[in-house]
């Protein structure tokens, strides 16, 4: 596989931050200088397009701060050496490494390359390869707060090894330790409600497939970063990086279940926003794709995304846009075509199924479906999932004096639950 040209890790970073084109950085860092006090600046795209070549040069002091400052990392996180150089410099590593400069800029350990060591045999690519397709498997049963310092230790190896590979070994370990990294992102946010940190991970997720060149994965890491603005609302951040996850979707073979997620991606983003007719639209596309179909297959690390999934998307937006009925055979049809080992989805369609009978004035089918979704939590946690069972209980509360409300409440707010919800 071809190295990629330039400074993958600045350009990382600035897609990441939402500016799809160096134009779109130099004016905003040129803005940007000016609301921290930086007079005078002005960094135009030449600039720029320098800084994303093969051999960046050191930028000045003011360009420094307004770099580190708008795009959230050092500068040796975004692939630039100081001119000191100093031998055996944290500094230095980071300049071979685009994951390590941003783990020291977030102050995590960083493991120094060996001067002088021999480069790493094929076959390590192979077993860290290994390790990683395990985390993704036991993803969907082992809690994330167990699951998740393992990932990160393989991420930090990962970091380890790059330096010591070559060639087709180097872009296999990238490659892996940017799906290493997407694992942890996905965990971070979905499990353990920590966006902040989610999009860190995720940026240094996307350093490491830009040092692959795997634009497929590099866009699936973006759609995941789309997650993160639109459910807080915003829904320009969302839309910028879904314009960035489909512009590398289309630099690869990208099968139709891939293509289909990224519209239901969308879709729940838009959602999120309060545009539930788009969001259909984008969902009765997706099921188009998925109809047709074309003769990619999808990679083995999709692992999130089939019809059944599709349908609950479809039921959630049909349920916030007030579509109760449809909404409720589109949940049900969705459970019955789930297959083993999509427990955290189940919760998620639970949790919707008991929101759509409390709006439809049905308290005890709606404490029946949250009890089911707190039935699964407790063998399987998911914080999406609880969120979902604490909106429909939020729902409730005009039915609060009804015995299986009272009910729902001993079991959400018993030992166990309570303190699952509040570690997390």
């Amino acid at each position: 596989m071809p190295r990629p040209v330039g400074n993958v890790r600045l350009k990382a970073a600035r897609v990441a931050a939402g500016f799809n084109s160096q134009q779109e950085l130099a004016d905003a860092l040129t803005k940007h200088a000016r609301e921290l006090g930086i007079r005078g600046l002005s960094i135009g795209v030449r600039q720029v397009r320098r800084w994303e070549s093969d051999a960046p040069p050191w930028p000045q002091p003011d360009c420094q701060r307004a770099l580190m400052h708008l795009l959230g990392q050092n500068m040796e996180a975004l692939g630039f050496t100081p001119p000191w150089g100093m031998e055996g410099h944290h500094s230095d590593h980071a300049r071979h490494n685009p994951v390590t400069g941003g783990m020291a800029a977030l102050g995590m350990a960083v493991v120094p390359a060996r001067a002088g060591i021999a480069p790493q045999p094929a076959t390590t690519a192979t077993d860290f390869e290994a390790v990683t397709r395990s985390h993704r498997r036991l993803y969907w049963s082992v809690a994330p707060t167990t699951l998740h310092p393992a990932v990160v230790a393989q991420a930090t190896l990962g970091c380890a090894l790059l330096p010591e590979t070559t060639e087709a070994t180097h872009s296999k370990i990238a490659a892996a330790l940017a799906e290493t990294y997407l694992l942890a992102g996905r965990i971070e946010f979905f499990d353990l409600c920590e966006p902040g940190r989610a999009n860190r991970t995720l940026l240094q997720s996307l350093q490491a497939a830009g040092e692959a060149d795997d634009p497929l994965l590099g866009s699936a890491i973006l759609a995941h970063m789309a997650f993160i603005p639109g459910w807080a609302g915003d829904r320009d951040g969302a839309l910028e990086r879904m314009t960035a996850a489909r512009t590398y979707a289309r630099r690869a073979p990208a099968s139709a279940e891939f293509l289909a997620w990224l519209d239901a991606v969308e879709a729940e983003c838009e959602t999120r926003c309060g545009n539930t007719r788009t969001a259909l639209h984008l969902i009765g596309h997706a099921e188009d794709i998925f109809k047709s179909g074309n003769e990619h297959s999808s990679p083995e690390w999709m692992d999130w995304f089939s019809p059944a999934r599709l349908a609950a998307f479809k039921g959630n937006t049909q349920m916030i846009a007030g579509h109760l009925p449809q909404a409720r055979e589109t949940l049900l049809a969705a459970l019955d075509t789930m297959s083993p080992g999509e427990e955290k989805q189940r919760t998620v369609v639970y949790g919707d199924l008991a929101a759509v009978e409390a709006a439809s004035g049905k308290p005890e089918q709606a404490c029946e479906y949250a009890g089911r979704a707190l039935d699964q939590l407790a063998v399987t946690w998911y914080a999406t999932g609880m969120d979902r069972v604490r909106a429909v209980r939020r729902a409730l509360a005009p039915h609060q004096h009804e015995r299986c409300v009272r009910d729902l409440d001993d079991r959400l707010y018993d030992w166990s639950t309570t303190v699952s919800a509040l570690s997390r």
